[in-house]
Order: C-alpha cells, then structure tokens, then sequence
C-alpha cells in the first residue's frame, strides 16, 4: 500500500499564495503519473494538474485551464514529495485538494488517492 499525505491547505485570502505538499510512501520514481485533482462542494472531482512520464522517461506537465498560469506543479522525486504552488488565488478555487500517483504495471494501473486537504479562499 501507498500512503500519500498532504498538507499546506488553508485559508487565504483573492490573491494569495499556498503551497501544497504531498508526501508518499512508496517511490516516485517508479509512477508514470503524479498529480493534484481537486472536488469543490456539488461539483466532480477534477484534475488540477499532473506529471507523466512517457515510455523515453520524459516528463509532461497537465494543467486544467482553470488554473493555467496560478498553479503549478513539481516533483522532488529524491523527496518523494509532489508539490503545487498555488499563487493568485480565486474563491473558485476552493475545494479539496488531494495528491495522486499512479504505478503502470503489466497488469494495468494502480492508482493512489490521499486523504485530501482543505483550501478556502475568501476575503
């Protein structure tokens, strides 16, 4: 089993910066993708943004329009830490965030969800 543990969640305040940090237990460099996804009240859970590694071990980054240019995200892989740098923060961007790894394997993927944790922006 994969624990994932985040943090950073919070209050801020319409253009205010957070940083989120996800620790796991399991290795990083072994994931073909790592992530954030995020589930605002009476909405779906979607993703904010992620890391693939292709088959030649390059890595692409995915970002929900929504968040392009505000968020961003990295990896410290050495850490086994994925982060999310949240800066100009909208109220729309209330939810819960919560990190994602996934393990490709012969048998198909392996997916790893956190607990989550709670960002509120409001003034």
């Amino acid at each position: 089993q994969v624990q994932l543990v985040e943090s950073g969640g919070g209050l801020a305040e319409p253009g205010g910066s957070l940083r989120l940090s996800c620790v796991a237990s399991g290795n990083l460099f072994r994931t073909n993708t790592i992530g954030w996804y995020r589930q605002a009240p009476g909405k779906q859970r979607e993703m904010v943004a992620s890391i693939r590694r292709t088959y030649n071990t390059n890595y692409a980054d995915s970002y929900a329009d929504s968040v392009k240019g505000r968020l961003t995200i990295s990896g410290d892989y050495a850490k086994n830490t994925v982060n999310l740098q949240m800066n100009s923060l909208k109220p729309e961007d209330t939810a819960v965030y919560y990190c994602y790894v996934n393990y490709q394997n012969s048998g198909g993927p392996t997916s790893y969800w956190g607990q989550g944790t709670q960002v509120t922006v409001s003034p």
